[in-house]
């Protein structure tokens, strides 16, 4: 099935390829300046660090839903070995297997492509089984420091999670602002709480996976007008799941990643910074997530922290 003209239209309006230069290969992370990370660190009041990635485990949030995104597979190759000779020091060495999108992660700009594409007009066929991806692979994002905004589109609502159903439109991000007192701007990291998290740990994986609500085809326009770096929220699968429009799968990571160049997080834990930023009325903070560099990757597992 081609991609409707309502796809293209907004692929039009908000792409960004050539914007920074055709040898660009790291999108909308060039409108984080250095005033911007410095305007960042003037959040910081109190220094209270919120962790935001959920544990690395092998039963962790992957259910099978993705294909080929299994969870960590820890595997001890040491243990208490004296290498040197009895008596010695001793040393416990481990590896891990795993989806780089196992858990809280990054999707990088080779994630998605569409019409035989990815960001700033590259071809597709750029990615290969022995080289991953060997144009804007996540290695480039080296340094993701700015301003984070948490925009609690589940509690600006008056619920403690979004209905499975429900596609978060520009008007939520819009009530989300409005509620906490900050206006979006160039260079932001904007991280978009719905509540799904809560099913999660609970220990619903299931439910938490699929049905999920998520970010509507209409929200790649106001993150493109505001400038904004990169989004993330605490979904398995960011857009809303099933997609709003029947038969149209990812249409919103094609437009962030491939006509952007956004990177777009999901997975990310936002429940105690909820509770933190509606408790100190205040919802920006310095966020601290840059990506594991790892070579050609289409994504890459982070360990962001909010600093308020």
């Amino acid at each position: 099935m081609a991609l409707p003209q309502e796809f293209h239209d907004i692929a039009k309006r908000v792409n960004n390829w050539g914007r920074w230069g055709e040898a660009d290969e790291i999108g909308t992370l060039n409108l984080i300046t250095d005033t911007v990370v410095r305007d960042a660190a003037s959040t910081v009041r109190t220094g209270r660090r919120i962790p935001l990635a959920l544990p690395l485990r092998q039963d962790g949030v992957q259910t099978g839903l993705i294909p080929g995104r299994i969870n960590p597979l820890h595997t001890m190759v040491a243990i208490n070995a004296e290498m040197f000779g009895a008596g010695t020091v001793a040393t416990s060495d481990d590896i891990v297997t795993m989806g780089l999108q196992a858990a809280t992660h990054w999707d990088g700009l080779p994630h998605v492509s569409h019409s035989g594409r990815i960001y700033n007009g590259r071809p597709a066929a750029s990615i290969t089984a022995h080289e991953g991806a060997t144009r804007n692979g996540i290695e480039n994002a080296r340094d993701v420091v700015s301003r984070g905004v948490l925009l609690d589109v589940a509690r600006a609502r008056g619920v403690e999670r979004l209905d499975a159903g429900h596609a978060v439109t520009p008007e939520d991000l819009d009530r989300a602002e409005e509620m906490a007192g900050v206006t979006v701007r160039a260079g932001d990291i904007v991280l978009v709480r719905t509540g799904q998290m809560r099913l999660y740990l609970a220990g619903e994986k299931q439910a938490y996976s699929y049905p999920s609500p998520g970010l509507s085809i209409r929200t790649p326009e106001w993150f493109h007008a505001r400038d904004v770096a990169a989004v993330a929220n605490d979904t398995l699968t960011f857009e809303i799941f099933p997609p709003e429009i029947s038969d149209l799968w990812l249409p919103v990571h094609a437009l962030h990643l491939v006509e952007m160049g956004m990177l777009q997080g999901q997975n990310w834990n936002l429940e105690e910074l909820s509770n933190a930023c509606a408790g100190e009325r205040r919802y920006a903070f310095l966020l601290a997530a840059t990506p594991e560099p790892f070579v050609g990757g289409a994504g890459s597992p982070v360990a962001p922290v909010a600093v308020l």
